[in-house]
């Protein structure tokens, strides 16, 4: 009798991390776009280091951002559904390593290897708690609060021990954006969380787990 095959064993890490047909890595510089609004939607991108910025503008012009992605995230998946064109521009905020996947590479990964898929939709579920939970901000909570909000997100609140320093420099114009209010009132709210003693500068944004007070106070 013939032996079978013996199966091969698929390491999603190794995956998001080397190179072969369908994918590639690419170092970004700061501010450098990574994908522009209205470009034909090809491929998908996880993030490998650094931070990247995913922003709209309207016709008017103006901008509003929609998130900051770290190591770990992926972006420009919405050219796995129907999107043909980018709804949104991905602009790294920090040099950044990126693994880019061509459309068609992403899609065959994710019908054959089941380990993979199932990390991929488990990243997806999360992300779409996040936004659920974004709305549910903008709707009901105060700009301080949604600016607390945010800057624990960015610190990575909840998934350690304590929060991290954020240290790429996120500019108050882009927190007021990520907000939906003024970079007026962003700098109001940051200064008055330092009084506090809730954020500290020192060479770079710290944050302390005693802001999450400011989210949970009604």
């Amino acid at each position: 009798m013939a032996r079978k095959a013996k199966a091969t064993f698929f390491d999603p890490t190794v995956f998001l991390t080397t190179v072969a047909r369908g994918r590639s890595i690419s170092v970004y510089q700061k501010d450098d776009v990574i994908y522009s609004q209205g470009a034909p939607a090809n491929s998908i991108f996880y993030i490998q280091d650094g931070k990247v910025k995913v922003a709209v503008t309207s016709r008017q012009g103006k901008e509003a951002v929609i998130s900051i992605f770290k190591a770990g995230d992926f972006i420009g998946e919405g050219c796995l559904s129907s999107q043909s064109i980018r709804l949104a521009t991905a602009t790294a905020i920090t040099e950044c390593s990126l693994m880019q996947f061509e459309k068609g590479s992403m899609i065959q990964m994710l019908h054959t290897e089941p380990s993979f898929a199932e990390l991929f939709t488990a990243y997806l579920l999360v992300r779409n708690s996040r936004v659920e939970a974004d709305l549910v901000d903008h709707l009901f909570n105060s700009s301080e609060k949604r600016l607390a909000r945010v800057l624990l997100l960015l610190a990575n609140f909840g998934k350690e021990d304590r929060p991290e320093p954020i240290l790429a420099k996120i500019s108050q114009e882009t927190l007021a954006e990520m907000v939906g209010t003024t970079r007026s009132r962003v700098s109001f709210f940051m200064n008055k969380f330092r009084k506090l003693g809730f954020i500290d500068y020192n060479g770079h944004l710290e944050i302390r787990s005693s802001l999450l007070n400011v989210v949970l106070h009604d």
